[in-house]
């Protein structure tokens, strides 16, 4: 199954994205606005986020912690469209296979992202998310 699911596929809810994260929801919300990701929208209009969307917020935290201000954020990281290859989808079909996930599921999911090994990229993710599998199964 991890196969067939892209990394901009839409599955945490800002909950999740806030624990993952250390961000509060507004700030999550104040870096939606200034285009920094693009979460994708349910029906019922909850945000959904994808792994790179929670890898681009940990970047943008790891700037703001270095004293990098949005418009130094901004000159860093391309702002990302709802039409661009970054933003975060939802499709039929992921949105039934995110619906049919299990949180167990989806634990593992994250977890084998947090191991993937991209070549030329170090993820940031990566060393911000150990944290939350210590304990977990």
């Amino acid at each position: 199954m991890a196969d067939e699911i892209r990394r901009n596929m839409a599955l945490f809810p800002i909950g999740i994205v806030m624990k993952l994260t250390d961000l509060t929801a507004r700030q999550i919300r104040y870096y939606e606005q200034h285009e920094l990701i693009v979460p994708a929208r349910t029906n019922g209009n909850q945000r959904l986020f994808s792994f790179n969307d929670v890898e681009r917020l940990l970047e943008i935290k790891s700037l703001i912690e270095k004293g990098v201000n949005i418009a130094g954020i901004k000159q860093v990281m391309n702002p990302v469209s709802k039409e661009s290859e970054e933003a975060t989808v939802i499709t039929e079909q992921t949105e039934s296979k995110r619906r049919e996930m299990s949180d167990t599921q989806l634990h593992r999911l994250l977890k084998q992202q947090l191991l993937e090994k991209r070549p030329g990229k170090a993820s940031m993710i990566q060393g911000q998310l150990s944290r939350f599998y210590s304990n977990k199964p």
